[in-house]
């Protein structure tokens, strides 16, 4: 593990990423990051610009200790452009991708606590995407997900985007498409939020960023109070420090238009979007900007906060929460090429 070499605070900004970790193993940009007991979990992406092939390996990471380790267990997924979630506190389900040849709408499964790979079947009346890249699949429950984004190449996509529910039955290891009645705006590379609401009739609903020539988010689920299981709130410190910099008037009121695979992480009532690629740009395309959407007010309000350090820009990065901070993982810098292996934490001067 060599040093962390910290790109430093800009000049008059409120805030910057703040290395705590480096090794290669961890230089991967189109990758999954998902936590678990303490540890981040990524599987594949691409660990060069312009690989055909994405990577097989399985890396854990020990935040609390800054090391990383690659699973030893035999078939872990070759993808990229995927998503994975956790289910059942235990399987870590890797979700569509690109595997170097097409895209998969199929699901693989780590169980961790074995660290064994399963490859789990679909069930009759399964009716699967075309095939899924650069998509979003949100955790609704331990049995049901919510997915949305591409489906097959780009020769055939469809002037709007499908949403699918993913079922999952981890006890028989199998799982069914069901494709829903509603559409989305033809989408590819954007994230996905599920996000409280405010107001007299409080719930959840879930809003796709980006991915288009859009400003606003989409919503593609609305769920009342109680229907989604509450999580506990895992960043304190971390929501009262958003709090004062949304408050602090640094922030421009405006959101992102046309930025893709970028980074997104729920922080109790906010959305922390971060980097990607924007579409309105024929150069210097790839972003260092930190935009937060705060849902406290209805209608929500949009706040960015852009960077002066071109060393921070980042695309295909992943974002993960964990003991009250936000670490950045992965993605590839202002080259667009080259994957940093740098893991760097959330820093707020406010």
């Amino acid at each position: 593990m060599a040093g962390a070499e910290s790109p430093g605070r800009a000049r008059g900004s409120a805030w910057t990423w703040r290395p705590v970790a480096r090794d290669a193993l961890l230089a991967r940009a189109f990758h999954s990051c998902t936590e678990l007991q303490g540890r981040f979990y990524l599987v594949g992406g691409l660990l060069e610009g312009g690989a055909k092939v994405p990577s097989s390996d399985t890396v854990i990471f020990d935040p609390a200790g800054g090391q990383a380790v690659r699973l030893p267990a035999r078939g872990s997924p070759t993808r990229s452009h995927h998503e994975a979630v956790l289910v059942g506190g235990r399987w870590l389900c890797v979700v569509g991708g690109w595997d170097g040849s097409r895209r998969l709408a199929t699901v693989a499964a780590l169980d961790t606590e074995s660290g064994a790979w399963e490859v789990w079947t679909a069930n009759p009346g399964n009716c699967p995407p075309a095939g899924l890249s650069s998509h979003t699949c949100t955790r609704l429950s331990d049995r049901e997900l919510r997915v949305s984004g591409r489906e097959g190449g780009t020769r055939t996509q469809r002037r709007y985007g499908s949403i699918y529910t993913l079922k999952l039955d981890h006890s028989t290891r199998t799982y069914c498409y069901k494709e829903e009645g509603c559409h989305t705006a033809s989408r590819s590379g954007h994230c996905a939020a599920l996000l409280p609401t405010a107001g007299p009739h409080p719930g959840h609903q879930l809003l796709l960023f980006g991915g288009c020539n859009s400003v606003e988010p989409e919503v593609i689920g609305k769920w009342s109070h109680g229907k989604i299981k509450e999580e506990p709130l895992a960043a304190p410190r971390l929501t009262e420090q958003l709090k004062r910099l949304v408050s602090s008037g640094q922030g421009l009121r405006q959101g992102p238009q046309g930025l893709r695979h970028h980074s997104c992480s729920v922080v109790g009532p906010f959305a922390v979007l971060f980097g990607g690629e924007t579409l309105t740009r024929a150069r210097d395309t790839i972003c260092n900007d930190l935009y937060i959407y705060d849902t406290r007010e209805s209608p929500p309000l949009w706040f960015h906060f852009p960077c002066a350090d071109r060393r921070l820009k980042r695309v295909g990065h992943r974002t993960c929460l964990w003991n009250d901070q936000l670490y950045l993982v992965g993605g590839f810098g202002e080259d667009g090429s080259t994957a940093s292996p740098q893991v760097c934490v959330l820093e707020l001067f406010v």
